[in-house]
Formats: C-alpha cells, structure tokens, sequence
C-alpha cells in the first residue's frame, strides 16, 4: 500500500505520465502491474507550436537590407565624385585662368624686417606698420614675434598666416624640448616650419620670415618662406623697404662690432627703409639674441628718429624787411 501511495505521489508531479493499475492473483500474493508511457507525439507538436510562434517573419527585412547598400553606394558616389561644373565664359584655357585668377587675389604688402649676424650674438629689428596698398590699417604691430627665451622670428607678408604659424611654431619647439630634455636648435625650428609651409605651397599662403637665435652651437640665422625655400647666411632683409635697408646694412656691417654698434646699425637701416618705402613705417624695435636669450634693446618712432639722423639747421636770413625809418 505504500507502495502504491509514493508512486501516486510520484505521478502527480508529472502529469504527462499515465497510471494503470493490473490486479492479476498469481499464486497466494497480488501483483500490482504499473504501466508508464511518455505521449510523444503531444509533446512534438506542443514545441513545433512553440517554435512557430517564436519565428518572425524577415521577408520585408530581406528586401530592405538588399535596397540598403545599394542606396548608400549611390549616396557615395554622389559624395566622393569630382566636382562637375561649367567653365566660365572666355576660360577655354583652364590654366590661364587659374593664373589669371590669383593675380587678382594677390595682396599689396608692405613692410621691413632684418637680421644680422655678428661676434656678440644676432640682432633683429622690423617696423610697425600694416599696410594693405595704400592704405595703412596700424602703426603699431608686432613684427618680431618670440618662439622662446633663445629664439625670433620676423613677420613679413600676410600678418594672420606669419602670427599663426610662427605661433605653432613656437607649440612644436617647445614639445621638442619635453621629449628631448634638450632646446631644439636654429637650425632644427627653421627646417621643422620650411616642411610645413612646403606642404602647403600653392594653396594661398604669404610668408616670408627669418629665424633668429641661440643654440649650442652659437647664433644661428636662417630665411624661411611660404613656398618651402630655406637660405642660411649671415645678413637677410625682407620686404617692401629691403632694398633701402640694405643699402645702409651692407656698407655699416662688420664682424666684430660691439652690441651699441650693431644696435645703432640695424636701428639705421630700418628708418631709412621707413623714410624712403610709403609701405614701412611706425616704430623700430630692435632685439639683441645672445648666449642668455633674447632682450629687446629699443622702439623708437620714425618720427622722432628723422629729427635724429637729419637735425634740423637753422637757415640764415638772406634779406629781411624792416620798417623804413621816417624821413
């Protein structure tokens, strides 16, 4: 009987399982025959029921993901194609045009920077002025810009693109240093901006600048331009005034001045650059680079240095009126 009641109790927690009990008398003792059997077949269909209704229809899904990458290649094709325009009238020849185009964008610059080298270190001088034609914007710009404490540059040539990349520049000199424990020298930074201004040539860029300063080997002066050119030497003037600048540089210019004497001179030549080029004008600042850094020596106005080098004469009185005395 106990049996009988555990596999009852068996049997109701598996509902699945059927119970048929056989009394047949066999000898003295009955024998209680227990018949189990699985319902196959019932199962099966509930787990094809189940997976019917788990399965999703992806037939829309199909025809969208195939319309998909067709539609984006079309969109990049679109995208990435050359440009396709009409031409101008009278521009048959596309690169005069182009030619033609940029002389009308060329700017009428003006101004006059210098730097030379002598036994004492490098002296650096420029003017203030800003100019575009004639028209003067400021008398009072900043045309010697400091990369570090060992090291200038001269500004000539568009003002935004010299400022920026003179200031980039400087970002570049000074990670140098970090990683190398050790100040990038004159010749380093000047072929460090001649690569950058080379990888942009054609593309608009006015800038012509010299680098000036302060190494481990001594002073170092080097001329740097927007088309990637790079000129090492001793004594370099840029711009509208250079050719008046040089003029007094070259007939005062000796190795072996002292500081005064080299200050005197690069102060000379900017202000008869001043005087005799419309395009240069405002202050002279000049700055000496010697084995402790860079240290600005004076800026004077041109104003007060023309009554300097041409001091006005007193003109003696030819012929004066005077009262006739009465008769």
């Amino acid at each position: 009987m106990l049996l009988l009641l555990f596999r009852l109790s068996f049997l109701s927690f598996f509902p699945s399982l059927s119970l048929s009990q056989h009394f047949a008398p066999t000898g003295t003792k009955p024998h209680h025959r227990i018949s189990v059997s699985l319902n196959f077949k019932q199962r099966k269909q509930r787990e094809e029921k189940r997976r019917m209704m788990m399965k999703l229809d992806t037939s829309g899904l199909e025809s969208f993901s195939a319309a998909v990458p067709s539609a984006m290649a079309a969109a990049e094709d679109q995208l990435f194609a050359p440009p396709s325009f009409d031409l101008p009238a009278g521009c048959a020849d596309f690169d005069k045009f182009q030619m033609e185009a940029k002389q009308t964008l060329k700017h009428a610059k003006g101004t006059t920077t210098l730097a030379f080298i002598f036994n004492q270190g490098v002296i650096v001088a420029a003017d203030s002025r800003a100019s575009m034609g004639g028209y003067i914007s400021s008398q009072s710009v900043k045309k010697i810009i400091e990369i570090n404490p060992y090291m200038l540059g001269t500004m000539a040539g568009g003002a935004a693109d010299c400022q920026f990349w003179h200031r980039n520049l400087g970002i570049k000199c000074r990670l140098h240093e970090l990683a190398n424990k050790r100040r990038i020298s004159v010749t380093g930074a000047s072929k460090l901006l001649a690569n950058i201004l080379y990888s942009y040539r054609g593309m608009g860029l006015s800038i012509g600048t010299m680098i000036a300063g302060w190494d481990e080997k001594g002073p170092g002066l080097y001329y740097v331009d927007s088309e990637g050119g790079r000129l090492k030497g001793n004594r370099f003037s840029v711009g509208s005034g250079s050719p008046y600048a040089y003029g007094v540089l070259d007939n005062g210019y000796r190795p072996d001045m002292t500081v005064d004497e080299a200050h005197e001179l690069a102060r000379r030549a900017i202000y008869h650059a001043t005087f005799r080029d419309g395009a240069s004008g405002g202050v002279v600042s000049v700055y000496h680079v010697g084995p402790n850094g860079w240290k600005k020596l004076s800026g004077d106005d041109v104003s007060e240095l023309h009554y300097k080098y041409y001091p006005v004469q007193p003109t003696p009185v030819e012929h004066e009126m005077v009262d006739a005395p009465p008769a």
